[in-house]
């Protein structure tokens, strides 16, 4: 490695810790990857190590690194015009506003664009009060739906802790997270039963009449990969009917192809209210994101004022890539490539779950899922408690994964495997083989 490499490596690490704020982290014991190049399923560090992205970075990579088709897009725009007002119609705009509610639910009507998923969520909010005139705004403790000071309020997890005291009118409502339900259900049927039961009357005591929307990650992300049983979807989906209550599907992480469809909705033929998206729009090329609405809402305001906007909102650049994405999705057949390694990576996971004592459960489906961690397959025992790793085991295990090439994140006693939707068996073998060997060491930590 040339001395010319090093000091280049040195100066950008040295500025970023000098003068950037890094998210969720205390800044003084951070030492971030200088990355220097990116393609594929890759990237590389200023060293010239190569890394599997096999998190999407933060699950929006989903076309991969470098593709041509977009980038030129990007250029074409930015070239032919940079910016114009969201009050205009231009070509890219109605063409990406078209091309999104084709390959969304037939119930859907119109998009209002945003600039990433919390925006999308503040703003389906504001929709989902105005358009039913109720305040109440449900949504459950596992889930994450952005960190402005709304989408903070909507989010469950601890995220949400700096926004509180909060916003009134916000309330949550439990998972159906089978692997940790208080009992056994003999079958997913009825764990519905349970789940949809215990939030009918949640509704009831808070009040049908006050109650605007239900928020809910499709399948939840970060905090799991918690897919919902047989029959949860369409059970959210008649009590908001019998109700009067939007159900609004947040889809920023599991849309665009990460479980094997465009929507995660289409798995259970279920039709949200409201369907809010961002990442794998523009796969982070350029920011957009944007809220779905139905053809009733979409009539409702005819007539009345829809009090959003933003002065980004429908960003000529972001509208570009977006319509170039939703192309290369199609062109090169990556739904259909996230089912079919989804279908590798579930059975690598399986054989994972199998041979690894620290392997509590695993979760997939597409190219979405996740290993959760225990210290004991009998009692469940998580390998970290519910916000307390006060050893930072999950920091060790994650450092064990990059140190062999392995990008990822974890959450609570969760592993996360999310790569981009182009990736192939053999790259998928190659990968898994890495965490393979890595909790082959967490089974040694905890025996």
């Amino acid at each position: 490695m040339s001395e010319n490499v090093m000091d280049y490596g040195k100066k950008v690490k040295g500025d970023d810790l000098a003068y950037s704020l890094h998210s969720w982290s205390a800044q003084g014991a951070l030492n971030p990857i200088v990355v220097t190049k990116a393609e594929g399923i890759y990237f590389w560090d200023a060293d010239g190590k190569q890394y599997f992205d096999m998190s999407s970075q933060l699950v929006n990579m989903n076309i991969g690194h470098g593709n041509r088709k977009v980038i030129e897009a990007i250029k074409e725009q930015a070239d032919k015009m940079p910016f114009m007002g969201p009050a205009f119609a231009f070509d890219c705009k109605s063409e990406a506003a078209r091309k999104i509610i084709e390959v969304s639910p037939d119930n859907m009507g119109k998009v209002f664009f945003v600039n990433a998923g919390a925006e999308a969520n503040e703003n389906a909010i504001k929709i989902a009060r105005m358009f039913t005139g109720k305040n109440k705004v449900f949504s459950r403790y596992r889930s994450y739906h952005g960190a402005s000071y709304g989408a903070a309020n909507l989010t469950g997890e601890q995220r949400r802790f700096p926004s509180e005291p909060g916003i009134p009118g916000f309330v949550k409502f439990f998972d159906p997270y089978v692997y940790r339900a208080p009992f056994a259900f003999k079958d997913e049927k009825e764990a519905t039963k349970y789940y949809i039961g215990q939030l009918r009357e949640q509704i009831l005591y808070e009040g049908p009449d006050h109650v605007a929307a239900i928020f809910l990650e499709t399948v939840t992300g970060s905090n799991g990969i918690i897919i919902p049983p047989d029959g949860y979807l369409q059970g959210v989906r008649d009590l908001c009917d019998e109700f009067n209550i939007m159900m609004v599907c947040d889809e920023v992480m599991a849309g665009w192809g990460r479980t094997g469809e465009w929507f995660a909705v289409n798995h259970w033929n279920v039709k949200p209210d409201m369907i809010t998206f961002a990442k794998g729009a523009t796969c982070g090329y350029v920011p957009l994101g944007g809220v779905i609405v139905s053809k009733a809402i979409a009539k409702h305001f005819d007539d009345n004022m829809l009090w959003c906007g933003l002065t980004y909102s429908g960003h000529p650049i972001g509208c570009a890539a977006a319509v170039a994405t939703i192309d290369v999705y199609k062109e090169e057949k990556l739904i259909e490539n996230a089912k079919a390694m989804g279908k590798v990576l579930g059975g690598i996971l399986e054989d994972l779950k199998a041979k690894h004592a620290c392997v509590g459960d695993v979760r997939y489906i597409g190219l979405f899922t996740a290993i959760e961690l225990v210290k004991d397959k009998e009692t469940k025992e998580p390998l970290v408690a519910y916000g307390k790793d006060p050893e930072k085991l999950m920091k060790k295990i994650l450092g064990m994964l990059v140190s062999k090439g392995f990008w990822t994140y974890t959450h609570e006693n969760m592993v996360i495997v999310a790569p981009p939707l182009t990736i192939n068996e053999a790259q998928l073998s190659e990968a898994m083989t890495i965490m393979d060997e890595v909790l082959g060491a967490v089974d040694g930590m905890i025996g």
